[in-house]
């Protein structure tokens, strides 16, 4: 606990109620959090009361906070823009900061008589230099096309020097290089395709085709057929290459396009840069802000990403609803002296380049975590349908089976990180019930495992809080848990999954009401999969509680041996195999029994 809280809690009382920003400061002195507020008092106040439900994060934070001071504005706007210079310049420890430790890349046209176009880490070499590039795999696949859209040399040689030594390179005779070193080509048709892929790269494919189209015209009334076909080939390479990237859209042409993912407590926002109708660029940037929703991270992460940039276009697409859009957006438009809109689409072609930013932050998060994409979203996905403040990781799932009173059972299947971990499954049976009552042995479930998780003894599957429980059924279910919940003190989200007539998870059940899971196939493979899972695991242990009280009930045929003596036999054998390799002492001695009702309790095993 902090002991300075009297002491900020007195200075906070006569604290303004007017707008403005305030700054955590250590013991050393040193500025730990910057923040904005409409009424700096209020907020202010927020992290010194008493009995504050905090998280773990922000708890930290006022645990090391010394002092504070603060900076009076005029308006909510004006704090916002001090808070983003204020963090940008000091980088406080408990804010959300946007460190990126990448290099620049370019892309450079070579000063020399027949130029090359390369991908470069730096700006050493002499030439004309397109760029910089955030992402360094965006000017390596732009080269890769330009080279062979407009068939340039990737070998080694020097041209004019080594014009005709040697014979061309593979390349020139499978048509992906017009073969420079043949000496056939003169320096003014070399340099206007050089200018050529320069406007490509710059302009993107459509307007680089649309301007050949009239010079192909051109050439063909010329009769020089001869370029015509040439820009012909190139034409079609070009529309070829644009239709295979997807990087060409007209709904999309100065925008950034901003989505984030979740996993693990770890989240990956992705910004695609599209320019002149075209993909120009991609940056990844990496948090680790468990307390955070998307909107609030996507928040913060646009008031640093942008903060003194001009290069801000006037569409920014994102992924989630932000809480003080209108007040980005003006901040945005002042500095880049543009309109700026920021938007979530919801129909439309927009929604697939939202899709497209949200799996490569997927993907990004995946490559980390060591999972794939597809759990990865599907699991942010169901937290998003479910309304929880982040993806489940830990998810219980519980099913009752039974066959007849004697063999009602429960099975606990565990799902982490997307995944089964079948050393956490668990199983329960209930030999005093006499009546199959699904909701009693439901209750009943929640009620033993939950024991184990308040008094903190089991192993290790019984003690992990769960992000999320699921229980094989609907409303009535989760009905009857929530007060062994609520008995509990435990605030663990419940759900039921309803199946179709097909078997399949086709809603979620809440309280009163259902959630569709259809059309999140992602969401519906991982349910559908968690579903029949727990299904399986609760239905052969039932399966086997059968076989076992069967073969008990035989055992009792014989005379002197009552369910209890039957009992301690299955449980000191374990298997059938075991008891029929035992002879008729050993068994006369576990069921505690003379030999003559060991002898014919062998031959009744023996036959069974």
């Amino acid at each position: 606990m902090n002991v300075r809280l009297p002491f900020l809690r007195e200075k906070t009382a006569k604290l303004t109620t007017s707008p403005g920003v305030y700054i955590m400061k250590n013991k050393s002195g040193e500025i730990i959090y910057i923040g904005k507020a409409k009424n700096l008092k209020n907020r202010v106040t927020s992290y010194f009361r008493e009995s504050a439900d905090h998280t773990p994060k922000v708890a930290s934070m006022v645990s090391n906070v010394y002092d504070y001071n603060f900076i009076v504005t005029d308006s909510e706007y004006e704090a916002l823009v001090l808070e983003c210079s204020l963090i940008k310049q000091h980088q406080p420890k408990y804010n959300i900061l946007l460190k990126d430790d990448k290099g620049y890349s370019y892309i450079c046209i070579s000063n020399e008589p027949y130029p090359r176009i390369t991908a470069e880490k730096n700006k050493d070499k002499p030439g004309q230099y397109l760029g910089p590039y955030m992402s360094g795999n965006v000017p390596r696949e732009t080269i890769a096309e330009v080279n062979r859209v407009f068939r340039l040399p990737t070998c080694h040689k020097k041209f004019p020097d080594d014009f005709r030594k040697g014979r061309p390179c593979l390349n020139y005779h499978i048509n992906l290089c017009s073969g420079i070193c043949r000496g056939k080509i003169n320096q003014k048709e070399y340099s206007e395709t050089i200018g050529q892929a320069i406007e490509y790269i710059k302009g993107g494919s459509e307007n680089s085709a649309r301007r050949m189209e009239k010079e192909m015209e051109k050439a063909a009334e010329n009769l020089d057929f001869e370029r015509a076909a040439i820009l012909r080939d190139r034409i079609h390479a070009i529309r070829k290459a644009g239709e295979t990237q997807k990087i060409l859209d007209s709904d999309v042409e100065e925008a950034d396009v901003i989505a984030s993912a979740e996993n693990g407590g770890k989240q990956c926002v992705s910004v695609l840069i599209y320019r002149s109708r075209r993909l120009f660029d991609k940056q990844t940037f990496f948090f680790s802000e468990e307390e955070y929703d998307s909107s609030q991270l996507l928040e913060s992460f646009i008031e640093q990403y942008y903060h003194g940039r001009r290069d801000i276009p006037k569409n920014i697409y994102v992924d989630s609803e932000l809480p003080d859009s209108e007040m980005l957006e003006k901040w945005l438009t002042n500095l880049s002296c543009i309109k700026v809109h920021i938007h979530k689409p919801l129909r439309g072609s927009l929604v697939r380049f939202i899709e497209l930013s949200k799996n490569n932050a997927a993907e990004e998060l995946a490559l980390r975590a060591g999972r794939t994409a597809k759990e990865v979203k599907a699991l942010e996905t169901l937290g998003s349908l479910l309304g929880l403040k982040s993806a489940p990781l830990y998810i219980e799932a519980y099913d009752i089976s039974n066959l007849s009173s004697s063999s009602i059972v429960a099975g606990m299947i565990v799902f982490e990180n997307g995944r089964p971990l079948k050393k956490a499954y668990k199983r329960f049976s209930f030999p005093e019930k006499n009546n199959p009552d699904d909701y009693a042995c439901m209750q009943e479930t929640l009620r033993r495992r939950l024991t184990h998780l308040i008094k903190k003894d089991g192993d290790e599957g019984f003690l992990r809080k769960p992000d999320l429980i699921l229980l094989d059924g609907g409303t009535g279910h989760v009905n009857a848990v929530k007060p062994i919940l609520k008995e509990f003190n435990l605030d663990i989200p419940v759900f039921g999954m309803v199946k179709d007539n097909k078997h399949r998870t086709r809603a979620i059940a809440a309280e009163g009401n259902e959630i569709s899971v259809s059309k999140h196939r992602n969401a519906f493979n991982l349910l559908t999969q968690i579903q029949d899972e727990v299904h399986r695991f609760a239905i052969s242990y039932m399966r086997s509680r059968h076989k076992k009280a069967s073969y008990e009930l035989e055992l009792t045929s014989v005379h002197g041996i009552g369910i209890k003596k039957a009992q301690k036999l299955m449980i000191y054998y374990k298997t059938k195999e075991n008891m029929k390799r035992a002879d008729a002492q050993e068994l006369a001695k576990i069921a505690g029994v003379n030999i003559e009702i060991g002898k014919e309790l062998y031959e009744t095993i023996q036959n069974i």
